[in-house]
């Protein structure tokens, strides 16, 4: 494969296996280099957007995912907490944005939402947006009236993973089809949310295998604005806890490959990350990686901890990304006061065209 063209940034939904696999058989350096290309057409190369997550009900899925210690069937010595409290959630939402974070993430140990739920979930996503953060939540498949509600209340993503290739989530995965999560992000796209959607590398699949995940989502008809690339976390008491390690050069070229297929989508280097020394980050940021989860956990699992994170960013002159959207009642007090401004007798009709100062346009 040659180096590619500009034609070739542009959003595509129709790659193929064979196509998806000659990205990973370039040599290292021309796969990197590729990467690298498509990142400085559409990113900053030197920012990276900065998350948190937060599990807000942990355990007692009844799923049987066996990458997971949430899961009910696996013995794995978590305790099952039932959902946070509103005011609770906003503390740590709080304690997050001090730290950098410009998104927060809730995450809930479900098969789907329960009606008596979310009414506490919807409270969640409102008050977090009133702090001026963006919002993203994982709660499981949704339907399509669920999602509308979550959309309705503000909810900015709303993440669920492919975790694998259609061929090989079988030998992951028996108790929800890869089609229930089609159908998930399918409602997510009508109710008009972002999709926070990638996978899971290192569970025993072939390389054919990571090339079908990349390829299943490339093809959605969006590509998903977020796509987190997770190394598999081996947790004693689930099925995969003595998976062979993948290798790290592997990984690299899986967050490559994403970021040529995907362009314009965030790439988010997520779960394993603790287990990656600082230069193995550090080529996942050059290959196109430019968004992290950020703190001590990643639901259950170990994550760096914030002062390493911003120390290794220090190092490689990276910039956390800054929310461009202010808070709802912000935002609110500057429309209402130009519009009084508007209204002045000479000027009957607001101009949509024109630029309001202060308010980022998409």
């Amino acid at each position: 494969m040659n180096a590619l063209t500009p034609g070739d940034h542009a959003l595509r939904h129709d790659w193929t296996l064979s196509e998806v696999q000659a990205l990973f058989a370039l040599p290292f350096n021309d796969l990197l280099f590729q990467a690298q290309t498509v990142h400085r057409a559409h990113f900053d190369p030197n920012e990276v957007q900065v998350s948190t997550l937060l599990s807000i009900k942990t355990g007692a899925c009844p799923e049987d995912c066996k990458y997971c210690p949430q899961s009910a069937r696996y013995h794995t010595g978590l305790e099952t907490e039932r959902l946070m409290e509103v005011e609770k959630v906003l503390e740590r939402a709080r304690e997050a944005r001090a730290n950098g974070s410009s998104r927060f993430c809730m995450g809930a140990a479900w098969r789907n939402p329960k009606e008596r739920d979310m009414p506490y979930i919807l409270r969640m996503i409102e008050e977090v947006r009133g702090l001026g953060m963006e919002t993203c939540m994982t709660l499981g498949m949704l339907t399509a009236d669920q999602a509308a509600r979550l959309g309705a209340a503000g909810l900015d993503y709303y993440n669920h993973n492919l975790d694998t290739s259609p061929e090989f989530y079988g030998e992951i995965i028996s108790t929800r089809t890869y089609q229930d999560r089609l159908d998930t992000l399918e409602h997510v796209r009508g109710a008009g949310m972002k999709v926070c959607s990638g996978g899971i590398v290192g569970m025993g699949e072939q390389a054919k295998d990571r090339a079908g995940l990349l390829m299943a989502l490339a093809n959605l008809p969006r590509h998903p604005e977020s796509v987190p690339i997770n190394m598999l976390v081996k947790v004693k008491g689930t099925p995969l806890e003595n998976e062979e390690n993948l290798d790290p050069f592997e990984f690299i070229r899986t967050i490559a490959v994403a970021r040529i297929m995907m362009p314009a989508s965030h790439v988010r280097l997520s779960a394993g990350r603790e287990k990656m020394n600082e230069q193995m980050q550090a080529m996942c940021f050059m290959a196109g990686a430019n968004s992290i989860f950020y703190g001590c956990k990643l639901l259950t699992t170990p994550n760096p901890d914030e002062n390493s994170d911003m120390q290794l960013f220090k190092r490689l002159g990276i910039r956390p990304a800054q929310r461009a959207q202010k808070p709802d009642q912000v935002q609110e007090e500057e429309l209402l006061a130009e519009v009084s401004r508007q209204n002045a007798p000479d000027e009957i009709f607001y101009d949509a065209t024109r630029p309001r100062a202060g308010v980022v346009r998409p």
